[in-house]
């Protein structure tokens, strides 16, 4: 599995069990299980969630899934 595949695979998965629609970055960020500190981790590669946040735009929002987010963050991160 790529770095990419393996960062959108640990991002999904953090969002699991979030309730979905989520319409604004603070309800992004609470639905993580450790906050802006949520770490997902491939190879050399590390981005928190708190990082993350920082290439979503308020366009973005509301995602309707787990894979909408990460499928944004990791176009975004250049992964």
């Amino acid at each position: 599995m790529s770095v990419k595949d393996e960062i959108h695979s640990q991002i999904e998965g953090a969002l699991k069990n979030a309730k979905f629609p989520i319409g604004t970055p603070a309800e992004l960020l609470a639905a993580m299980p450790n906050g802006a500190d949520t770490k997902c981790k491939a190879g050399n590669v590390e981005l928190t969630a708190g990082d993350a946040g920082k290439v979503l735009k308020a366009g973005d929002f509301p995602f309707k899934s787990a894979k909408q987010v990460a499928d944004v963050i990791v176009q975004r991160a250049g992964l």
